[in-house]
């Protein structure tokens, strides 16, 4: 075929293919325009899922009327003027394509005015021609309505999937915008029925509750790092803020991690690692946090104009902005992560119940406080906005463990303690593995890894795939006090081993089990970076080493052990993220005992 230029409308279509993916890439680009507008309401209306009809309307600033039919233009934008712009975008939308092509694949009404016309606009576009246009009255603002998705490309539109899952992913965009924009009213109906609203109070923690619930939202605490530094070092160039669930709140997948750049919804994954890093050793293998973090940066730092989509950036200093997340989240988690509590109501059913019962039998007024206030006054979590808008009381959360006064043990697994607010029941393997986790990177960081000699070598042969782990890890297992050498084969000789692993319980460990635990735990890391190799090594190490469920300890040594974990800097988890206690409340066991 000879080459010739596509017609007007054909490249149209394609380029619009690049923009307009599926309804929620048509709410996206609407939503980002009456961000840009400066409304302070946007409602969102959408029927089946966005295939037959999907409005937004706002109260911004409008378009004036002779700019109306210009802005279907393709490239046509009030956003930026030349090239230099694109070096400092502020604002979410800047390439002129989002009305064009929406133009190109749905039939388009806008209804506008500015707050100085007398008369707004209406203006029809369909296949991205205008076809009819007229004066009418209406409020400072804009309302675009895009009907018929892909009407004109049915080969589009037999691939958009069914009405819930648009849904789904309209939700989810809406939702997102509604967390970096908290000062905005955002209001979502589906098929006629609000699902979700939102009340401009610009407070983050209020649109956390709408859009997880109270009880999630009780869960998160607020992260804050401003630009100015904190440590006495140079201003730091990031500010960071947000709020990230406590260690005890995680999910499977990562879908519940969300980022803000300069109030622009990312996906990236270099700020997905320094978050998990920062939870390092708080949650369970193969889980992920909650996270909601805001970060702001200078917009010449950070280019927006590499996706089509705008969903990814890249970073001037990618690393200034990696080791300020790590940095702030890991800090707000060692200052004020909870200790998980016992929870009297397995599910809000049983809580509802128990309230049903108490207005029943009519307890009296110190017996009619409900479940919920009770569970909201034994929680120690961050402030928590009411339904009203209004903050609850903020608790203070200690940093350290409260005092303890060692009672016993329990199932030879669990040390009873007596603390200030009630009981603590502490998993001796969890709380040991901690004390030397800490020890053993104390002694890592300083070059001073104690090893112990064997009297005689340790024969150990390991299967083919952890041969070659032990290979590979050999250096770095000589460093953290493993003396091995190869014996032929599979085969290799054990010379020295950490000290911990022949003192901290008597030397009954089983060496050659522990190794091969060690080594199987490295392999299940799947090519870590460097320093979470080191780290899940020590880990593996200290999990050998710690006394185990079983282990009847004497009344001395629980003392020491609970001495020795008040004493480490994260003391609620063990490094491979299980609780190392749980608290039951003084309110609790009173409520247990009908004394409340």
């Amino acid at each position: 075929m000879p080459i010739r230029i596509l017609p007007v409308k054909v490249a149209a279509k394609i380029a619009a293919g690049e923009v307009v993916e599926r309804p929620a890439s048509v709410v996206k680009e609407l939503l980002e325009n009456s961000i840009d507008a400066g409304a302070a309401e946007i409602k969102i209306e959408v029927r089946e899922g966005g295939k037959r009809l999907i409005r937004v309307a706002d109260n911004g600033c409008g378009i004036p009327a002779d700019e109306v039919e210009l802005a279907f233009a393709r490239h046509a934008t009030s956003k930026i003027s030349g090239v230099d712009d694109l070096a400092c975008i502020r604002t979410l939308g800047f390439r002129g394509e989002a009305l064009a092509s929406i133009a190109a694949v749905t039939q388009v009404t806008v209804l506008t005015q500015t707050a100085d016309e007398a008369v707004g606009t209406l203006i029809r576009v369909a296949d991205s021609c205008v076809t009819h246009r007229e004066g009418r009255g209406a409020p400072a603002g804009t309302v675009v309505t895009a009907e018929n998705l892909f009407a004109t490309m049915p080969a589009r539109r037999k691939f958009l999937r069914t009405d819930a899952t648009e849904r789904r992913h309209i939700d989810a965009l809406v939702t997102r915008y509604a967390m970096a924009y908290p000062e905005r009213r955002f209001i979502l109906t589906h098929n006629g029925r609000l699902t979700f609203q939102t009340i401009g109070s610009g407070r983050l923690h209020d649109v956390l509750v709408k859009v997880y619930g109270l009880d999630v939202a009780r869960q998160m605490i607020e992260v804050s790092l401003s630009p100015a530094g904190q440590d006495g070092s140079a201003a730091v160039e990031v500010a960071v803020q947000g709020y990230i669930g406590t260690p005890s709140l995680h999910r499977a997948s990562r879908d519940q991690i969300t980022f803000f750049v300069n109030g622009r919804w990312v996906q990236d994954r270099m700020l997905t690692q320094a978050l998990l890093q920062a939870y390092h050793t708080l949650l369970p293998v193969g889980r992920s946090p909650v996270a909601v973090i805001k970060i702001e940066l200078d917009p010449g730092l950070v280019d927006v104009n590499v996706h089509p989509a705008k969903s990814e950036v890249k970073f001037h200093d990618p690393n200034a902005v990696f080791r300020a997340v790590q940095r702030a989240v890991r800090r707000t988690l060692v200052d004020q992560s909870p200790i998980p509590q016992v929870s009297s109501w397995a599910s809000p059913s049983q809580r509802e119940e128990w309230e049903r019962r108490q207005a029943l039998v009519g307890a009296g007024a110190e017996g009619t406080r409900s479940a919920t206030q009770l569970a909201m006054a034994v929680q120690r979590t961050a402030p928590v906005a009411d339904v009203k808008g209004e903050s609850l009381p903020a608790f203070e959360l200690p940093r350290h463990l409260p005092p303890l006064r060692v009672l016993g043990q329990v199932a030879q697994m669990y040390v009873i303690a007596e603390g200030p607010e009630g009981l603590y029941l502490l998993d001796q393997h969890a709380a040991h593995e901690r004390v030397l986790y800490e020890q053993m990177l104390a002694q890592r960081a300083a070059a001073q890894v104690v090893s112990q000699t064997l009297l005689e070598p340790l024969t150990l042969e390991l299967p083919p795939e952890l041969a070659a782990v032990m290979e590979a890890h050999q250096s770095l297992l000589a460093e953290l006090g493993f003396l091995v050498e190869p014996f032929g084969g599979h085969t290799f000789l054990v010379r020295a081993v950490p000290v911990i692993l022949v003192q901290e319980r008597g030397g009954d460990v089983d060496l050659r089990h522990a190794l091969s635990n060690v080594l199987e735990e490295a392999m299940a890391g799947q090519q870590p970076l460097e320093r979470e190799k080191e780290e899940r090594i020590i880990a593996s190490v200290c999990k050998q080493a710690a006394v185990k469920a079983g282990q009847t300890l004497s009344h001395e040594e629980m003392r020491e052990l609970v001495r020795q974990l008040e004493a480490t800097t994260m003391p609620r988890t063990c490094p491979h993220g299980r609780p190392t206690m749980i608290h039951l409340s003084r309110a609790q066991l009173e409520h247990e005992f009908g004394r409340r």
